[in-house]
């Protein structure tokens, strides 16, 4: 069922009716709830078809529908009978183009033998809706008007003209305004923009400078860094030197070969040799510390049997744990793959890390053991029931010659080199050493390394 009702009907039969139909458009969008513009320009529309229909075709049948679809509305549709030249409905298209602009829809048909424009206007949403008793209502209103003489459609139109007139003034006027105040705004924003170039010119001239200084101190850091592990280095080749030959001469005198000794004087030997031995151990760390920093330890993988590894640092362990309230616990590594990595690097971080365990460690244990994770990367793990490390200081235990003074700390003698030489070396062999740790309950320090250096 088609959802258009027909509202009124008028013909153009001659050129006088053209302003009959330009009222009647008018009247019947007013009366169909269009407003006031829309009104103007359903009328205006009509009027223009109609003209250019009646002069190019002759006689038009002007039919005014109702629109009761999903988008209500005024459909109106202009007939004439085709008889001119087959050009002629492309040069009617193009003359009454500017008319289309004015409505919503707009359709032109040819078919037998008649040319048919068909324009429509949509309903605001305003209007009352178009029930059928509105629709009967509508035909009666319109049935009853009366069309006016040429000459006064002629005056309202003109009146029409003059207040679309006074509007665009209106609008060109407020246009006007509005461009003054964009071209005031515009040029705030260029003097904003410029002000903010410039200054953003002066920052950039500072961060360069500031990444110049940066690049100059970077590079005085360099220096000192190989200044200080050159020093390191040869500190150490100088220190050892002597103290080899103290440890020497300890041995000669101590001989059973040579001269016997009081007790008073073996004690003072004893003690000069522990020193000798103690002072050995930091002198090496420093050596070792300053391999590391210059790059010239390089790790040399090899297949390593864990079992005589973990058997010998079990050894060599127990016999620093002097404290009988201490005991050192190393698990058999049963069930783990095999590990190719540096064996003395892996003893030297294994050692330092249980080194530092039975120092602070007043009574429990020290735990080494090995698990394999779901990466396929190993763990070993060398745990202690000591006094533990405080969260803040995590991270600075890994700092060369930083030590945590504490109750325990503050008898014991140390470098604070043996983590962070252990951290450099377990990640020259692919690896991370990490910490976890309670004061009070102990610590435990984690290793983990691929199963093949190199390998990541």
């Amino acid at each position: 069922m088609t959802p258009r009702v027909q509202l009124l009907r008028t013909a153009i039969g001659e050129e006088h009716d053209v302003f009959v139909v330009r009222q009647r458009g008018r009247e019947v969008a007013s009366a169909i709830g269009l407003e006031s513009q829309d009104q103007i320009r359903v009328a205006t529309a009509l009027s223009e078809v109609g003209r250019q229909l009646f002069a190019r075709l002759g006689p038009v049948l002007v039919v005014f529908d109702a629109d009761t679809g999903p988008s209500p509305g005024l459909v109106v549709s202009a007939t004439a009978r085709l008889a001119g030249e087959p050009g002629e409905v492309d040069a009617l298209a193009d003359e009454v183009a500017v008319a289309q602009r004015l409505v919503d829809t707009w359709q032109l048909d040819q078919e037998s033998g008649q040319v048919v424009i068909t324009l429509g206007r949509t309903l605001p949403a305003t209007a009352p809706a178009l029930t059928p008793a509105r629709i009967e209502e509508l035909r009666g209103e319109l049935a009853v008007l009366v069309p006016s003489r040429p000459v006064e459609e002629f005056v309202v139109q003109n009146q029409h003209l003059l207040a679309t007139l006074d509007q665009v003034q209106s609008h060109r006027d407020q246009l006007l305004r509005l461009n003054a105040e964009l071209e005031e705004t515009n040029r705030g924003v260029l003097a904003l923009y410029n002000e903010l170039s410039e200054e953003l010119e002066a920052t950039n001239r500072g961060v360069v400078a500031l990444y110049a200084e940066l690049d100059e101190k970077s590079a005085q850091l360099r220096e000192a860094s190989e200044a200080k592990t050159r020093f390191l280095a040869n500190v150490s080749h100088e220190l050892r030197a002597p103290v080899t030959a103290v440890l020497g001469l300890v041995r000669l005198v101590t001989d059973p070969g040579s001269d016997p000794l009081t007790a008073e004087q073996r004690t003072q030997l004893d003690l000069i040799r522990d020193s000798a031995q103690d002072m050995l151990v930091r002198v090496n760390e420093l050596l070792d510390l300053a391999k590391a920093e210059s790059g010239r330890l390089e790790p040399v993988p090899v297949e390593v049997d864990l079992h005589r590894v973990f058997h010998a640092l079990a050894g060599t362990m127990r016999s620093l744990a002097t404290r009988p309230e201490v005991t050192v616990v190393v698990e058999e590594p049963d069930g783990l793959p095999a590990l190719v990595t540096d064996e003395t690097m892996l003893i030297q971080v294994l050692r330092n890390l249980m080194t530092n365990g039975i120092k602070f460690t007043v009574r429990g244990e020290v735990r080494l053991a090995g698990r394999l994770r779901d990466d396929d990367r190993l763990d070993l793990v060398v745990s202690d029931t000591g006094i533990g490390i405080p969260e803040a200081e995590h991270e600075h235990v890994f700092e060369e010659f930083y030590q945590i003074r504490g109750e325990v700390q503050a008898g014991t003698v140390g470098t604070g080199l043996g983590l962070p030489y252990a951290r450099r070396l377990a990640a020259l062999l692919g690896g991370e050493l990490t910490l976890a740790s309670t004061v009070g309950e102990g610590s435990t320090f984690t290793v983990t390394l691929p199963l093949r250096t190199g390998t990541g």
